[in-house]
């Protein structure tokens, strides 16, 4: 019977794999682009509604306890400072990598999936076609590019939703608010963010791709792959924002 260690070891082993193969895909001519294009409407643009709401109430909601537990000190007027740095670094990729990955790297692992207990990437096989060029790349390239750029407008929307409530519980001018903000934030700290959430767009496509083209079992089978992909995503995600912060923190302090 194969162990957790096992099962974990050899689900990094192939996904490496389907990374390398990936990777060599991309230089070979002619490049995927309609197909590209096409998942990057279906993952990115489609998935800006939900990263705006994340992203507006998450700023108010962190300006709200910044504000409630700075004010014993007398410190309530940096609430904004906080805010701003809060979510550029941490809140703005990862809640946005966590809800659109679990929205579109679930959508991956059901159509690929389908796909699978269909024997219709067989098929792809067979007329010569690698799955990996058609299926995986253009995935990977496409949620690679999507999460950066949603990121900019979850940190964008969630400033100016902490901006809101700061202005409204500290009682300080919406200039003062703005200024503390653009003080606060350097360039560092904003590629900081867009640096994790381009392995964020990787590890979500990546795995939605992966477990959706071993997926078995018929219909069954892909409700319980696309399960297991969110429940996937999520985590390692999750370690990922850690092994990554702290290498930035190393590297940038």
């Amino acid at each position: 019977m194969v162990g957790p260690v096992e099962q974990l070891l050899g689900a990094v082993g192939e996904l490496t794999i389907l990374t390398g193969r990936a990777t060599r895909e991309l230089f070979r001519r002619p490049f995927e682009t309609k197909l590209t294009i096409a998942q990057l409407e279906l993952g990115g643009v489609d998935s800006w509604s939900i990263t705006v709401l994340t992203a507006v109430f998450t700023g108010m909601v962190m300006a709200s306890q910044f504000a409630i537990g700075l004010e014993p000190f007398g410190a309530s007027i940096y609430t904004g400072k906080l805010v701003a740095l809060g979510i550029v670094r941490e809140l703005g990729p990862v809640l946005t990598a966590l809800l659109v990955g679990g929205r579109v790297g679930s959508g991956f692992t059901a159509e690929l999936g389908s796909m699978a207990v269909t024997e219709q990437i067989d098929a792809i096989r067979a007329l010569g076609a690698d799955p990996v060029r058609k299926l995986v790349l253009p995935r990977v390239l496409a949620m690679s590019i999507a999460i950066p750029l949603l990121t900019i407008m979850a940190d964008i929307i969630g400033c100016a939703g902490g901006v809101l409530i700061t202005v409204a519980e500290v009682k300080v001018t919406l200039r003062f608010a703005v200024d503390q903000m653009l003080e606060t934030i350097w360039i560092v700290d904003l590629m900081h963010g867009l640096f994790k959430s381009l392995f964020f767009g990787y590890i979500m496509a990546i795995i939605g791709c992966w477990n959706g083209m071993r997926t078995h079992g018929g219909t069954e089978g892909v409700g319980k792959a696309t399960t297991q992909t969110v429940v996937y995503i999520s985590v390692t995600i999750l370690v990922a924002d850690f092994l990554l912060t702290r290498l930035l923190l190393t590297i940038y302090g």
